[in-house]
């Protein structure tokens, strides 16, 4: 069973930059595509991007030229970051990172949430304008 635990959420003003970051615990899951979704009160979640172990990433839409997501992996644990730049008040959600133990792929993001076994409690942001 893996444990996410994410940070790194805040306010910001529109147009700032924000990193978040997620750490998986148990450096078993070293196969683990991981990555971020979004949720906004009352709608779906909605895949933001994701990342597998050998370093591919692909990005919904929102996300593209904005948004950079990487990974760090090591014997111990693995952590994922999610740096979010020029942020609109759009971009305002609970961010929860996700992993699974299989490769991710182009459409893995827009399958939604069911894809993804493991989840983290969500870590808030919020943009102003």
């Amino acid at each position: 069973q893996a444990h996410l635990a994410e940070s790194g959420g805040g306010s910001v003003q529109s147009g700032g930059s924000l990193r978040l970051s997620c750490q998986v615990s148990e450096g078993q899951y070293s196969t683990l595509c991981m990555g971020w979704f979004r949720q906004v009160p009352g709608k779906e979640r909605e895949g933001v991007a994701t990342i597998n172990y050998d370093g591919a990433t692909y990005y919904a839409n929102s996300a593209k030229d904005r948004f950079v997501i990487s990974r760090m992996n090591t014997n111990i644990r693995n952590t994922v970051y999610l740096e979010m730049n020029s942020l609109k008040p759009e971009d305002s959600a609970t961010y929860f990172c996700v992993a699974r133990l299989s490769r991710c792929v182009r459409e893995t993001i827009d399958q939604g949430s069911d894809e993804f076994a493991y989840w983290g409690q969500g870590t808030q942001v919020t943009v102003s304008s």
